[in-house]
């Protein structure tokens, strides 16, 4: 909460408001691109104002680095910047003078050149604009010269820094780029990073302590709640240090890239060790086959449902949602997952519910061919939550049609066979290449459940299409299936250049989400790997397939938190010690943790081998570690029941509270880890997991 009012006499305005700030500092030469910084730093005071410090001294160190001083209403500050090529460290240390107290929040602040499109990213919570102006899904939404905090659009924005994959803000100008970057928490408490608009159309990169929250706080729904500022209360002679780092980049939209692996790599030290994972490979397989087939199989009909409480006195049916989509939060994915861990062990019913499943979804489509979106008790087979009962998402029906040909794959070698299966890929698949945007290659986002017919090819929703286009053509010899892979993989190539991908789940319209840089991350490596292009020499591969899926895994971990999130003692979270670095953020319209990075753990496993990349390897690892945290153990295990694994953790104040955990087990996030251990079980590069558990 705001700390009581600053004595007006103790935080003065300027003396010359006309000229508040002086000359700033240039950071390089403006012949490279504007980055200055305007002052040493600004207080933020109650009415919301920022009363700046202006540089008064300047002073060289002997390692190179450099000192500015100044001072004004009733606070001396001292910056120090050390030497780097891209990336300096600072430490800005500020002291209350005047013989009173005063309440004051500090901001640090770099300027770039005038711009059109600043290409704003926060990682995890903001991307360029943000929301697109026909999303039907309300968030924060930056727009130049707009203020309107109601509708949730603005030209600054503000945010608390666990909403944050890394608190850092990155923008740009025509001739370069520039980030700002702090940790969760400094010694004024937690803190914040911002962006704004200025006078004369140039953006602004900003840091807070404390945090700020403004024009709005962002809770996860359409109305947003008010601003939160909190302040702190210097008392005389207080003196407090600020660190961070500001990095200076070229204009290339993808210059965070090497930034964000620099922080992470700093982050990674400071750490723990020891991996966050609370059980093995095996014994995480084991317990979420016994949840998925325990707590969310349902034999009549044969389906797994959404969710499944884990108070079942309370909530009971409540809880459980008599739901099944065929894929995305429940179906086909899970359900192969299932009958792989189940033909691997030996567990015959297991086996049978899995195949019960998945002839079930296989056996009911649409009057167009393809899979249905989602079925429901009250009414059967339906479109899903896209609004409209004719309209189906691509990204459901493309992963539907992909793991049961995984599944269909799977069970061939072990001499199962399946024509229906078979028969529901090939018809999803003619649905799908027939949907092509005839101009550009874009496969359809939506597609009419009588019909078939294209409705949409906005966003990124259609790339879900392109993995059971590849691995079909090699399935069954048709390499037309191939072409089409190929002509809409390049057709998405500008979404992973423009830095903006979106679409991919049913619930979010057209924001971006982590979700969408998975199916790229699979799109693009299986496009690499699906070989020799038609035009090419023998044994060539081409190299653009291999460069737009490491561009896109570099995107996606935009939303992966680098660092582990502090947590009041008394939370949920922190008594069970819960590490957030190597999740995900869902989405800056769904700010929560979440494990759907691991419906691409083979890929990106393959696709760091393909790049010789430690660090993407790394990060698979973190990945499959932190969501190896509550798996239920046993009954009871943090009042859940065995096997049962949440879908959601709260690492901010966004729908919940922040250390908090939604307390369902979802089909998908139970199935997707044992999917992920499935596949790590048969990895080289977790071979020595594996090893541990066979032994």
């Amino acid at each position: 909460m705001p700390a009581a009012s600053p004595d007006p006499a103790t935080v003065t305005d300027p003396a010359d408001p006309a000229d508040p700030t002086g000359p700033g500092l240039a950071l390089r030469d403006p012949a490279a691109g504007e980055a200055v910084l305007p002052w040493l730093v600004g207080l933020m005071v109650e009415d919301g104002r920022c009363l700046p410090v202006p540089v008064e001294r300047r002073r060289d160190l002997p390692n190179g680095g450099l000192q500015l001083e100044g001072s004004a209403h009733g606070f001396t500050a001292r910056l120090r910047l050390a030497t780097g090529a891209t990336g300096r460290r600072a430490e800005l240390t500020v002291r209350r003078e005047a013989p009173t107290p005063a309440d004051a929040g500090l901001r640090v602040e770099l300027r770039l050149g005038p711009t059109d499109d600043p290409g704003w990213l926060i990682p995890g919570a903001f991307y360029g604009q943000n929301r697109l102006p026909d999303c039907a899904r309300p968030y924060p939404r930056y727009q130049a010269g707009t203020h309107d905090p109601e509708g949730m659009v603005a030209d600054a924005w503000s945010l608390r820094a666990d909403r944050c994959a890394t608190p850092a803000v990155f923008a740009r100008d025509p001739s370069g780029g520039a980030a700002l970057a702090c940790a969760e928490v400094g010694q004024l408490g937690p803190q914040g990073v911002g962006l704004a608009l200025v006078e004369g159309g140039r953006p602004a990169l900003r840091l807070h302590a404390p945090y700020r929250e403004e024009p709005v706080s962002y809770y996860g729904s359409a109305t947003p709640l008010p601003p939160d500022t909190p302040l702190h209360r210097w008392a005389p002679g207080e003196e407090r240090t600020v660190a961070f780092t500001v990095h200076l980049l070229d204009a290339d939209p993808h210059a965070y890239a090497p930034v964000l692996r620099e922080l992470a790599d700093a982050a990674a030290w400071e750490g723990p060790a020891e991996p966050a994972a609370w059980v093995g490979l095996a014994e995480a397989a084991e317990l979420t086959a016994h949840g998925l087939h325990r707590w969310h199989y349902r034999a009549d009909p044969p389906v797994l449902l959404e969710t499944a409480a884990f108070d079942r006195e309370a909530l009971g049916a409540a809880g459980d949602r008599q739901a099944m989509h065929v894929s995305w939060i429940s179906g086909t994915p899970y359900a192969h997952a299932l009958l792989v861990h189940a033909r691997r062990v030996g567990d015959a019913e297991q086996a049978a519910a899995a195949v019960a499943v998945l002839d079930h979804i296989a056996q009911h489509r649409t009057p167009a061919g393809t899979f249905w979106g989602q079925w429901t008790e009250s009414g059967g087979w339906g479109a899903g939550w896209t609004g409209d009962r004719q309209r189906l998402h691509s990204r459901t029906l493309g992963d539907a049609t992909l793991f049961l040909l995984r599944a269909l794959l799977a069970e061939r070698a072990l001499g199962h066979d399946h024509p229906a299966w078979e028969r529901a890929v090939r018809a999803n698949l003619a649905v799908a290449a027939a949907g092509a945007d005839p101009a550009s290659g874009r496969l359809a986002a939506a597609h009419h459940t009588d019909t078939g017919a294209a409705l949409s090819h906005r966003g990124s929703a259609g790339l879900a299409w392109i993995a059971p286009l590849v691995e079909a053509a090699e399935a069954f010899d048709e390499p037309d299936l191939l072409a089409v892979a190929r002509r809409a993989g390049a057709a998405y190539a500008a979404d992973v250049h423009g830095e903006f991908l979106c679409g991919a789940p049913e619930d979010v319209s057209l924001a971006p989400t982590s979700e969408d840089g998975y199916n790229a991350v699979i799109a693009y490596t299986l496009l690499h790997e699906a070989g020799i292009p038609d035009n090419a020499e023998q044994g060539q591969r081409d190299g653009r397939w291999l460069e737009l899926a490491r561009r896109a895994a570099e995107w996606t971990l935009t939303f992966r938190y680098s660092y582990d999130v502090r947590f009041d003692p008394h939370t949920v979270l922190a008594r069970y010690g819960f590490r957030t670095r190597g999740l995900d953020q869902a989405s800056p319209s769904n700010q929560h943790l979440h494990a759907f990075g691991l419906v691409c753990l083979p890929e990106w496993v393959r696709l760091a081998r393909h790049l010789d990349d430690p660090a993407l390897l790394r990060s698979a690892r973190e990945n499959l570690d932190a969501c190896r945290q509550f798996v239920a153990r046993a009954d009871g295990d943090f009042n859940a029941y065995r096997g049962m694994v949440t879908e959601r953790f709260y690492q901010t104040d966004c729908f919940q509270a922040k250390g908090m955990v939604l307390t369902l087990s979802h089909a998908w996030t139970v199935g997707l880890l044992l999917y992920a251990c499935e596949v790590a079980l048969s990895l080289p590069e977790f071979a020595d997991e594996a090893k541990g558990a066979a032994a």
